[in-house]
């Protein structure tokens, strides 16, 4: 059976029944001409909440369709989901899929209804209204999806009802907004505490071996406090968000949950788990009481400047707790473009926070971004010293440090957008033309294959350093970075 036509790639729906709404996440590149050299994606965590919400509150036979995942092109994606003939396709819009997402919608059969969801939908909802290609979006969902989606999925006429939910008039084709003067708030931040925990079903890779173990991922909390300039989780850019975290009884009961199928390691992928002081004191408390580190160990982002600030104690209670690895965003090695990227941190933070992670067996991955505007090639010079400095310091320790660098791109709706877009020397059109740039050397090149899927940029030279400049640097920090892997 030809790809397209593989029924089972939808992942959680009843094929002997009807479809009311299949989720698509849209592949990053059109694989149907070049295909993925990269085999795993994080898991549409998003999407699974959205489906098993419709599923287990409403009844309603749903699916997801994880196209990146599978390495889907443009014209497999659209023949797959037509052959499927759901009521309702919904996709969630991000900048460098946008794209293809609109191209994946203009080949779907004409009764098929179109939902539309994520950062890119918040950000320039009236743009995405108003292309020809989404003409038959009945519901572009702003924000949180769970109850929303459901309530659609019942009745799409009830879109008048609900906060936060647009389309376009078919009579004067301008925006209209449902839910106005309505209390209905409760739809805008569902208690995560009441959410059904994700039904794994939906997720295509996950759970999923990782070395010895059975890895699953999770969401702690919703929100970010913090505003850095390039994030598209940035709190200016999300004033629908209401910042809340899960209760750690509701955490360690999905945890065990997972244990029972055989889970017994986890990546929290939300901004706040190792990210405010009070939610490590409270999830260490109950991690403590369950004995997690006995059975589990797990993955978490954290942040440099709370960790810098964390007692030794603490350190040691995470390490014993079960902690593997805590990813940093560190961004860059120049004090002039943290404090221009509001990142509320020194290099000689960075430094530290590493250094007290690894001597106690914790593995630190930090992430970093080459090219940032305004950016000359001495502060990327900077950047790439102190991932050197950070591999020296860390060799001696038993945790290991591991560096992840990216190619700067700007998303609307972030304050680094405002930004640009003030000038007056770019269109939006410029800087949402988002190509896959091929580091790969045609996928000869093995150190570029597992960051294949994030290569991306608009080709634009935002920085004072020359494009080309950017990119060699990229290229020789994630080369280094195999390298080092390699000979561990």
């Amino acid at each position: 059976m030809q790809p397209e036509l593989r029924s089972e790639l939808i992942a959680g729906a009843d094929r002997t029944r009807d479809i009311d709404a299949l989720f698509v996440n849209a592949p990053l590149r059109d694989y149907d001409e070049r295909p993925r050299v990269n085999d795993f994606t994080l898991p549409v965590l998003g999407m699974a909440y959205i489906a098993t919400y419709a599923a287990a509150a409403q009844g309603f036979n749903v699916g997801v369709l994880d196209a990146e995942a599978h390495g889907l092109g443009v014209e497999r994606t659209a023949r797959l989901v037509n052959a499927a003939a759901p009521r309702w396709v919904g996709f969630n819009l991000l900048a460098p899929t946008y794209e293809i997402t609109a191209r994946i919608a203009e080949r779907l059969d004409r009764d098929i209804m179109l939902m539309l969801g994520g950062h890119q939908a918040k950000a320039m909802p009236a743009d995405i209204l108003c292309d020809r290609r989404m003409s038959r979006c009945e519901a572009l969902v702003i924000g949180e999806g769970e109850t929303r989606v459901a309530a659609l999925l019942d009745d799409h006429r009830r879109r008048t009802e609900l906060p936060g939910v647009m389309w376009l008039d078919p009579i004067l084709h301008t925006p209209v907004t449902g839910g106005i003067g309505l209390k209905n708030g409760h739809h805008l931040a569902p208690d995560i505490n009441g959410l059904p925990f994700v039904d794994r079903r939906y997720l295509a890779q996950d759970p999923r071996p990782d070395a010895s173990r059975i890895e699953a991922n999770m969401v702690g909390a919703r929100g970010c406090p913090y505003d850095c300039s390039f994030c598209g989780a940035a709190v200016s850019a999300n004033p629908d968000v209401t910042i809340r975290t899960r209760a750690p009884h509701n955490i360690l009961d999905e945890m065990d949950q997972l244990r029972g199928v055989g889970v017994n390691a986890f990546r929290f992928v939300d901004d706040l788990f190792l990210g405010v002081p009070r939610v490590i004191k409270q999830m260490m408390t109950a991690f403590t009481a369950d004995h997690v580190g006995d059975w589990a160990r797990w993955d978490a982002t954290g942040r440099i400047n709370v960790l810098y600030r964390t007692s030794d104690a603490m350190l040691d209670t995470l390490a014993v707790n079960g902690l593997r690895e805590v990813a940093l965003g560190v961004e860059s090695g120049n004090a002039r473009m943290l404090k221009r990227i509001d990142k509320r941190i020194t290099p000689d933070m960075a430094r530290t926070v590493v250094r007290r992670l690894v001597e106690r067996g914790i593995n630190v991955k930090g992430y970093f971004i080459l090219g940032f505007p305004t950016e000359t090639c001495a502060e990327i010079d900077d950047t790439v010293r102190l991932v050197h400095d950070l591999w020296d310091i860390t060799d001696k320790y038993p945790g290991r440090f591991r560096a992840s660098a990216f190619e700067y791109r700007p998303y609307p709706g972030t304050p680094d957008w405002a930004e640009l877009m003030k000038t007056g020397r770019y269109t939006a059109g410029q800087l949402l033309n988002y190509t896959a740039v091929d580091l790969t050397s045609d996928g000869i090149d093995e150190s570029m294959r597992e960051r294949d899927e994030f290569n991306f940029s608009v080709n634009i030279q935002l920085s004072d350093a020359p494009i080309d400049y950017v990119r060699r640097n990229l290229v020789t920090v994630s080369r280094t970075q195999f390298d080092r892997k390699a000979a561990a």
